[in-house]
């Protein structure tokens, strides 16, 4: 039957159930779209056979509001969402957020913080012995001993303090089979220590094969720099085929013990896993309270591939889908497209058709799926590698499909396009075709920042492959007669800029006349390199130092910078200059971010100005008296509407 998954004991005995395999408890609302790992993992295990129940957002503070469909026959699983819980909650400045995409109506706080170990502990009160398995982005992020930001401290492989039996990390849909099967066949949840793309805790590492011991937990803590030695082992054991096992160790006779990561899907694994009986929407049951706002991004947009080659440090999809590309088929996406077609909702137009980096739709090279990824170098940064094979014509050939659908007015491309990768193409008509038939306006890229000495820390290519990306961009959307423009992403405070990286930007963005709505603090989320290096002081890879903005302020001043036109900037950005010892660019020439803030500061400017100073003012329209006279006034009115407001009020 095409329903969705049974959420309450009515709903299981409708469908002639006496008891579920399996309770699946998630942190978001219960949506089945294949854009949302517990609607993949549920579907798939539904797939094989199994019977799961779905607990959406449980009350943690009540034990049994777990209960509701009685005891599972196989375990509890435990999903904090799509989005690791405490991203969820708190912006980068650690405030709580106004709204929560994921849940009924966007209402915060139906979910606890650290909603995994929360679960897990809740599920442990009423059922002592049943086998609890975590997985999703959180769980995966954080399977060993990690650096929470939120915290600021050291934490325990989440296994540990969510008293779980097993992580399925990664993608997950070959290891929950197997994990199913295994329990199912009547192996007890502490012997299930076999199946690739897990984590297990042991008393013993007897019976463990070709591991690398990892530094213990209490060594981390007593040394940051055993945290960063720690972090690359891992992060040069994340490939499936030639990643080794990883033991930690911790104090009472403990081992957290990491299996290598699943292998890859094949094509037609993933086209199987894409085709199962979503219903493609949010539960009806959440109607009454708005509905979830998460859907709106994702219903008419196609998900063509997985994985991520791009190394990008502030980046965890190498540690959670991996380096090597998984695609699926073009009959695949198309059929998916047709449904979408189809939806009474539907208004012409395809949001997106990609996936971490919309235009890789295959491995890097060609031993990549016989040896996996090279261990010690990356596939795009610093240069592309000279195995790199650079192809576009896969993804333009879907591209040219999917536009010819019948309904179809327009494909967007939205999800992230590697420039630099677009660059190493010789051939130009995807970046042509996209510009003429998949951007409405814009296009968002992603420099991260201009500063090479930023850019190498970011993982990211130098500057120059931005400006030639650049060049190439505008110099095609002109012969094409199209007005169309390029949206940077840019991240402040990331490890490696100090203020004058940060001025360094303020003065590309002055040059090219750019003033950014959106830029992203950098957030220092587990189990990335650039997390790594905000906590430890040192890049992992080399053990040298590197620069870590922690100062709140400071940090504020530097995302101020790339938004200097901003008015509320204005003192963050005056005291960042005076800081760094750059007043030349306060002042009124067009090089100057901003203007003097008052009488004195315009006069400690004219003290520094040259001879050449009048006719300076002159060419640009304004002198210093001026200044003086526009100030005056606007105190003058400043105070006769604080005098007016409060006559009001009295």
């Amino acid at each position: 039957m095409k329903d969705f998954l049974p959420i309450s004991r009515e709903d299981m005995e409708k469908r002639g159930w006496e008891q579920v395999d399996f309770t699946f408890v998630i942190g978001d609302a219960y949506v089945d779209h294949p854009s949302f790992g517990p609607a993949i993992i549920s579907r798939v295990l539904e797939s094989e056979g199994y019977r799961v129940g779905i607990i959406a957002q449980p009350d943690w503070r009540n034990p049994e509001s777990i209960n509701v469909f009685g005891e599972p026959r196989l375990g509890f699983l435990i999903c904090a969402g799509n989005m690791d819980s405490m991203v969820n909650h708190y912006s980068v400045s650690k405030k709580r957020r106004s709204k929560d995409f994921f849940t009924p109506g966007g209402v915060m706080g139906k979910r606890p913080d650290h909603a995994t170990v929360v679960y897990g502990n809740l599920i442990r009160r009423m059922y002592k012995d049943k086998p609890v398995i975590i997985g999703g982005i959180e769980a995966s992020l954080r399977r060993m001993a990690h650096y929470d930001y939120w915290d600021d401290c050291m934490k325990r492989s989440v296994l540990l303090d969510s008293q779980a039996d097993l992580i399925s990390y990664g993608m997950g849909e070959k290891s929950i089979v197997e994990i199913a099967d295994a329990l199912n066949s009547g192996i007890p949840v502490e012997d299930i220590t076999f199946i690739k793309g897990t984590v297990y805790k042991t008393k013993s590492l007897e019976n463990v094969y070709d591991y690398v011991t990892l530094p213990s937990y209490e060594d981390i803590l007593e040394d940051k720099l055993n945290y960063a030695r720690s972090f690359y082992i891992q992060y040069c054991n994340t490939d499936a085929f030639s990643g080794k096992c990883l033991a930690e160790p911790y104090g009472n006779n403990m081992f957290v013990v990491q299996n290598p990561m699943s292998k890859p899907l094949t094509t037609e694994e993933m086209d199987k896993v894409y085709a199962l009986p979503y219903m493609r929407t949010y539960h009806p049951c959440y109607e009454k309270d708005g509905g979830i706002d998460a859907i709106k991004e994702v219903k008419f947009s196609l998900i063509s591939n997985r994985g991520c080659y791009g190394g990008c440090n502030f980046c965890a999809l190498t540690f959670h889908q991996g380096r090597i590309i998984q695609s699926r088929s073009h009959e695949s996406i198309l059929e998916e497209a047709r449904l979408i077609i189809n939806d009474p909702e539907f208004k012409g137009y395809i949001h997106d058709v990609g996936g971490p980096t919309a235009n890789f739709r295959k491995p890097a090279c060609k031993k990549q799926l016989k040896a996996g990824v090279c261990t010690h170098r990356q596939c795009l940064f610093p240069k592309p590698c000279p195995n790199l094979e650079v192809d576009h014509s896969d993804y333009l050939e879907l591209l040219r499909k999917l536009r010819a659908l019948p309904k179809v007015k327009k494909v967007f491309i939205r999800s992230g396009i590697r420039f630099d990768y677009i660059m190493a193409d010789p051939d130009d008509t995807f970046f042509r075709e996209m510009c003429e038939y998949h951007i409405s306006g814009q296009l968002k890229v992603a420099p991260e920042h201009i500063s090479d000495t930023v850019l190498k820390t970011l993982g990211k290519p130098e500057n120059s492959v931005y400006k030639a990306f650049c060049k190439k961009y505008a110099a095609i959307n002109k012969k094409l007669g199209k007005p169309q423009y390029l949206v940077p992403y840019l991240m402040s405070s990331h490890p490696g800029s100090t203020l004058k990286e940060a001025i360094e930007l303020a003065e590309y963005l002055r040059d090219n006349h750019l003033s950014p709505e959106q830029v992203q603090d950098f957030y220092p989320t587990p189990s990335t390199i650039s997390t790594c290096m905000y906590y430890t002081g040192v890049d992992p890879r080399t053990m040298k130092p590197v620069f870590v903005e922690h100062d709140p302020h400071r940090k504020a001043m530097q995302r101020a910078l790339i938004q200097y036109k901003n008015p509320k900037n204005y003192d963050l950005v005056h005291e960042a200059l005076e800081l760094a010892n750059r007043r030349d660019l306060i002042g009124f020439d067009k090089k100057c971010l901003i203007h003097p803030k008052n009488k004195k500061d315009a006069s400690a400017v004219r003290s520094q100005k040259s001879s050449g100073k009048t006719d300076a003012e002159k060419k640009y329209g304004i002198s210093f008296d001026k200044y003086d006279r526009i100030q005056d006034h606007a105190k003058e009115q400043s105070r006769q509407r604080s005098a007016a407001r409060r006559k009001k009020r009295q």
